[in-house]
């Protein structure tokens, strides 16, 4: 989980090629009306993500029942979306891959062909609600490092 930029994508890569696991990128769970929605530019409110956030719940059960771990990939920036998720869901865990703005912006506009405005990203940390004392199921990476560094702490605190 994280905002936009913080390396969802990438780390999720990484750690399902060395760890030999599974993972899904939740945009593909979008229903057709989202997509046409954000390819519009218009943002998504709680209630278009609600049967998105459904769909990840569903994908996340199956995926714990078939495999001792897997990943999804899914921004998950606020605490009722992740309740979403953890419904029924008791082995799930989060990867919360927390960064500054300013290295997520560098970040971001270093990206070749990604169409990048700030103000999107100010949105994503606006709606981020930080972890709450009783989450205890999110593992905090600070992604303020290398690539190499982000995968190695993933990997050591997944255990």
């Amino acid at each position: 989980m994280g905002v936009s930029g913080s390396g969802k994508s990438a780390v999720a890569r990484r750690l399902a090629a060395q760890l030999d696991i599974p993972y899904l990128d939740g945009d593909f769970l979008h229903p057709r009306s989202n997509v046409d929605k954000m390819a519009a530019g218009q943002a998504l409110n709680d209630t278009d993500r609600e049967p998105w956030l459904e769909a990840l719940n569903t994908a996340g059960y199956s995926m714990l029942r078939t495999n001792p771990q897997s990943l999804i990939i899914c921004s998950a920036l606020k605490k009722r979306y992740r309740d979403i998720l953890r419904a029924g869901n008791p082995g799930i865990r989060f990867l919360f891959l927390n960064g500054s703005y300013e290295v997520i912006e560098k970040r971001l506009k270093q990206r070749k062909g990604h169409y990048f405005r700030s103000s999107m990203l100010t949105s994503q940390f606006e709606t981020l609600e930080l972890p709450h004392s009783n989450e205890s199921d999110i593992i905090t990476i600070n992604i303020d490092r290398s690539l190499d560094e982000v995968i190695s702490d993933c990997i050591e605190k997944m255990g």
